[in-house]
């Protein structure tokens, strides 16, 4: 479990640690994740290999009185915090046009400022699940697609991917464009785990739903759109009324797996209202603010902890790579 502090350089430092695993297959298997993402997507100095395009926020976080009874973290016990959100398009391309059905699935994350000077992060996505299980599913995926061009033979190693890995066919069906990112829902892939006052665990999905309802576009309306409608309504829109979500925890029964994102857990699941997040600002400079942004899933506070999920260490990983590249 990481605690961090303020400041690029330890920002810096707490990646390129990130970086340094204890075997070197998983910090090749990292590498060579960001370098096919450089193959699909172009390299674009000072952005990030995925979720390149994006827009950073900022608000507050005020918890619910049942989110302090299922977890002793510090962010659910006292008054409302600051929180920095990052929205962002998929794809490594900084330029994307936010209504093309590559820009699904659009993400959230956030960085919270806890009472005791520490951070914790959430990164989450509009994806209902997640189409592979492992890292290195998730670096063969992107290979295939690097290899699957238009004058590929069929069946592409892209077809034949999916059709080794299922989820890798269909998930990418479940994100679809909002009318503003402030309406759409988004999800946490990977299960991590409540620890209350007792100690009892209570492993959980994060998911943020906007308070104002999901507004989702037709296909074919959201072409129509300006290549920049996502990022440039977001700011007008929040200037105006301060978007929120409700920050709510999708619990596990026993027997829902925890170690694979590419198994959504029923809709029937309890779900816990853990606070609400409200969006009031886009920050003055952007563009410029979101360089010394890192999100890592694993930074996290004593109450909250990962869980047996084997991508969300591949995520820290990645991420660790794409942000040592990007600030050189």
């Amino acid at each position: 479990m990481l605690r961090s502090r303020s400041g690029f350089a330890l920002l810096l430092s707490t990646a390129l640690a990130a970086a340094a695993p204890a075997q070197a297959q998983e910090a090749s298997t990292a590498e060579q994740t960001i370098d096919v993402m450089n193959t699909l997507f172009g390299k674009h100095p000072g952005a990030r290999a995925n979720h390149a395009k994006g827009v950073v926020a900022e608000g507050s976080f005020t918890p619910s009185p049942e989110a302090a009874k299922i977890s002793k973290a510090s962010l659910f016990q006292g008054p409302a915090v600051p929180v920095t959100v990052r929205f962002s398009d998929a794809t490594g391309v900084p330029t994307i046009p936010d209504g093309v059905a590559d820009a699904n699935p659009h993400g959230l994350a956030l960085k919270f400022k806890l009472s005791d000077g520490s951070e914790m992060d959430v990164v989450t996505n509009a994806l209902k699940y997640f189409p592979v299980a492992t890292g290195e599913e998730f670096r063969d995926l992107l290979k295939a697609a690097a290899e699957s061009g238009p004058k590929a033979a069929h069946p592409t190693a892209l077809e034949r991917f999916a059709a080794a890995h299922p989820a890798a066919a269909t998930a990418g069906g479940t994100a679809k464009t909002p009318s503003s990112l402030a309406r759409q829902t988004y999800n946490g892939v990977n299960a991590f785990i409540l620890v209350d006052a007792a100690g009892k665990r209570q492993p959980f999905r994060f998911r943020f739903v906007p308070v104002e309802g999901e507004e989702i576009l037709a296909p074919e309306e959201a072409a129509k759109r300006d290549p920049n409608f996502l990022m440039a309504e977001i700011g007008p829109r929040v200037a105006k009324t301060p978007a929120k979500f409700r920050m709510l925890a999708q619990l596990a029964e026993p027997g829902d797996p925890t170690n694979d994102a590419t198994k959504p857990w029923p809709d029937d699941r309890k779900t816990v209202d853990l606070g609400t997040v409200t969006v009031s600002k886009v920050v003055p400079d952007s563009a410029e603010a979101e360089k010394a942004l890192l999100f890592m899933p694993n930074n996290l506070t004593d109450g909250i902890e990962v869980s047996d999920d084997p991508l969300i260490d591949a995520r820290v990983q990645a991420y660790a790579v794409s942000f040592s590249r990007r600030s050189q």
